[in-house]
């Protein structure tokens, strides 16, 4: 039986309570009006501006405006200005913390898609990895319920994130209110309801037949196990595609991609698999999961890689495809992403596609622990900034910068999510005893 450390239990707990603490912070500095941001972007604009009607002739004033009337535009335009940067600042906090919220639930769902591949596909290598699958995905159940509050309170208008949410936003806008129908609060948040209540049902009951097989005569939980699996997958593939419009892509309700789904899924289900093998490494460097050799950490460093590539062909297709065509209602979510956020744009790019190519590429780096947990490190960390690529702009617009709040979201889900993982690894021992296949993946070596 695995045994929770102190020192890895206090870690956790003090990634949460700082966590908390700069998350408290984000809120509270948040600005509380109008007039704070119009006074922030007057001092910014003092120099180097030059008024409107100072570019205009007299004759284009007689024309077009009076000196009075350019002025009363210029404050209107300029108040308006200030109330879209206001509703991105308050935005801020908020978004960070969705990120975050959103990246952890969806990594321990990823987790729980490729152990439900497991079971259906019947593997032979990895069900001496199952505990490992089970205790990560046991994250998810939590991640939910945190997830579903924050969606509450967005229909509750606690913030902006959906704009789709404003009735004044739909009253103005004919393509939000095209996609009322389907982009509505009741229908959304069911829709939301039924997802992650079916997710988290599957993870209790798949692991309570693995670990009721243990003590049983039979395979008889062994095949539960395997047709609610082939079921889970099936209410995945759909669910799947319309939680990545509905959580992520009307956060831009103007832009749409057909394959933004399949590009979710990827992002998501790479981060599963490489915490995978980063709980896998670190259990092994403590003395556990002594059945667990390089074969079985080889093969999940070829998953990383595989899933990697899958990624970067989607990545490029929905861009390359979107970018040629140049049509404006398509283009402008790229063009924000290249000119507003470049470094992580760009950045994601390197560290989910060109690093572990580079690196895991090579067969024999595939089975040297360091170099594997330094790939880990870096795809798990250019998959939260994808995340972050998706979310952030269509939130927070251009007033985005790394703060406290977005390292605060960080370390605080991340310190949850060791706490639940690593718990949850102290109720059942990390061998399951009577898989039909577990002689096989004990002796799994190539």
């Amino acid at each position: 039986m695995y045994t929770f450390s102190s020192k890895l239990k206090t870690f956790s707990f003090v990634l949460m309570a700082i966590g908390l603490l700069g998350i408290g912070y984000g809120f509270l500095t948040a600005p509380k009006d109008i007039q704070a941001v119009e006074n922030m972007l007057d001092a910014e604009s003092k120099e180097g501006h030059v008024a409107h009607h100072e570019l205009t002739t007299p004759a284009e004033h007689a024309k077009v405006l009076t000196k009075e009337q350019v002025e009363v535009k210029e404050i209107a335009e300029k108040k308006e200005h200030a109330e879209h940067v206001f509703h991105q600042l308050q935005n801020k906090p908020w978004s960070a913390f969705y990120v975050a919220c959103i990246f952890f639930m969806l990594l321990s769902l990823g987790t729980l898609v490729f152990y439900a591949i497991q079971q259906v596909a019947q593997a032979g290598w990895s069900p001496v990895l199952f505990r490992v699958m089970q205790g990560i995905t046991s994250y998810l159940p939590v991640g939910a319920v945190i997830f579903f509050i924050f969606l509450i309170l967005c229909g509750l208008h606690f913030n902006h994130l959906f704009i789709w949410l404003d009735p004044e936003v739909v009253a103005e806008d004919k393509i939000i209110a095209g996609k009322s129908g389907y982009l509505n609060f009741p229908f959304w948040i069911v829709r939301a309801a039924i997802f992650l209540a079916g997710w988290s049902a599957y993870q209790y009951f798949s692991r309570k037949n693995c670990l009721a097989q243990d003590e049983s005569n039979d395979n008889s939980f062994y095949k539960k196990n395997f047709n609610i699996s082939a079921g889970f997958l099936v209410f995945f593939i759909v669910s799947e595609s319309i939680m990545s419009w509905d959580w992520i892509m009307s956060l831009d309700p103007h832009w749409s991609s057909t394959l933004f789904g399949w590009y979710v899924f990827a992002s998501f289900f790479v981060s599963g698999i490489t915490m995978i093998a980063v709980v896998t490494i670190y259990l092994k460097s403590k003395g556990y999961l002594e059945a667990v050799n390089t074969s079985h950490i080889h093969d999940l460093a070829k998953f990383m890689f595989g899933i990697s590539i899958f990624w970067t062909y989607l990545w490029f297709s929905q861009f390359m495809l979107i970018w040629y065509a140049n049509i404006p209602e398509e283009i402008t979510y790229f063009v924000m992403r290249i000119q507003v956020y470049n470094l992580p744009f760009f950045g994601a790019v390197v560290m989910n596609f060109l690093f572990p190519v580079l690196i895991l590429i090579n067969t024999d780096f595939k089975r040297i622990t360091w170099i594997l947990v330094m790939a880990s490190i870096v795809i798990l960390l250019g998959h939260y900034v994808d995340f972050f690529n998706m979310i952030m702009p269509g939130t927070v617009g251009g007033s985005w910068f790394i703060g406290i709040p977005e390292i605060a979201s960080l370390l605080f889900f991340l310190g949850l999510f060791i706490f639940v993982v690593f718990t949850a690894l102290t109720k059942a021992p990390l061998l399951p005893k009577r898989n039909p296949y577990i002689e096989e993946s004990k002796h799994f070596h190539y």
